[in-house]
């Protein structure tokens, strides 16, 4: 194989930290320190390393910057499940203020009774 692709031409790209492939179906292929080679005349790129299969949500935010139009679907989804995630926690939340009584105005009235 490394025959083949020095005929191509391909040269290692040094201080790659990551490499994230894009999915159809919303998750991506993550490589973390991954060796990178490439050959732009041919066409030709090679990503060598440990690949693993994550969830979107999982990368997010720091890949934000990598994202482009069609993942916009993704992220519309993402975001309409971290909004009905918030709206139950804004219940929770009201019910454990029922717990918590009132005490007025003044703090110093209430607390010499």
């Amino acid at each position: 194989l490394q025959a083949q692709l020095k005929r191509l031409g391909v040269n290692t790209i040094p201080g790659i930290e990551e490499v994230n492939m894009f999915k159809e179906d919303g998750s991506v292929l993550h490589f973390s320190a991954p060796k990178v080679q490439a050959s732009v005349a041919a066409n030709t790129y090679v990503v060598t390393g440990h690949g693993e299969n994550k969830r979107l949500e999982e990368l997010l935010p720091g890949i934000i910057n990598q994202l482009g139009p069609d993942n916009l679907v993704n992220l519309k989804r993402i975001a309409e499940g971290y909004a009905a995630a918030g709206a139950g926690g804004g219940a929770k939340a009201e019910e454990a203020d029922e717990d918590i009584p009132d005490i007025g105005e003044n703090f110093e009235d209430v607390s010499k009774q």
